[in-house]
């Protein structure tokens, strides 16, 4: 089934219907909210540290200072903010964040073990944070591949320092996309792994899942990264 041929309204019934406590999103009271509201964070996430995670196998500094890291990946459009901030909330500027993830075919740029050509750079990118410590980037939702839940990497730089760790999404959202969606449904086999059994995502706990939301075409989603500094 194509994209084109979606309900929208069907989407977002998905959501409705699915208990999303265990992902992440919508655990926060909403003192959290309103507390993240005044401090000016874009996720109700508060001063939460975030937990470093593995660098993975597939890092590149291919030195790409770019939004718009899609290049000719086909997939359903999605913008990506990452806040950084110190434990007392108050936003880092011009902090060099990274990000790199798979397509829809769980295929990482720049690795031929992954199915890709060594020259190749897609999905991947950098942006210095603005100064609400805000950090953007125009891709698309990330693909899978065996053992592990739908995720994208980030490295934030502060000076000699570098924190690596990953951006989780709903299991609900994930799910529909990877059965009905193209190119994502195109593949033979399902995935194999949830949020729940992944033990990256239980280690980095709630605070590394994002906020999505739906837009008029594809999602945006938003995390706020907490650093010691």
């Amino acid at each position: 089934m194509s994209s084109s041929s979606l309900s929208r309204r069907a989407l977002l019934s998905v959501f409705a219907a699915t208990p999303l406590v265990t992902t992440g999103i919508g655990v926060f009271p909403a003192t959290a909210r309103a507390q993240a509201a005044e401090a000016g964070l874009i996720t109700p996430n508060v001063c939460m540290l975030t937990p470093e995670t593995t660098e993975g196998p597939f890092y590149l500094d291919p030195g790409l200072v770019r939004q718009d890291i899609r290049e000719d990946r086909p997939g359903m459009p999605m913008n990506i903010a990452l806040q950084v901030v110190r434990p007392d909330c108050t936003p880092i500027s011009g902090a060099r964040v990274d990000v790199w993830h798979c397509d829809a075919a769980g295929v990482y740029s720049g690795f031929s073990e992954s199915g890709s050509d060594s020259g190749e750079t897609f999905l991947r990118g950098t942006q210095l944070t603005d100064d609400t410590g805000v950090a953007r980037f125009h891709t698309i939702y990330p693909g899978w591949y065996p053992g592990r839940a739908t995720h994208v990497h980030y490295m934030v730089h502060l000076g000699t320092t570098r924190t690596a760790s990953q951006v989780f999404f709903p299991d609900a959202l994930s799910a529909y996309l990877y059965r009905y969606v193209d190119p994502y449904a195109e593949r033979e086999t399902a995935p194999d792994t949830t949020n729940a059994r992944d033990r990256i995502a239980r280690s980095a706990g709630d605070g590394a899942f994002a906020q999505v939301k739906d837009m008029e075409e594809g999602y945006h989603a938003a995390l706020v990264v907490g650093l010691r500094t």
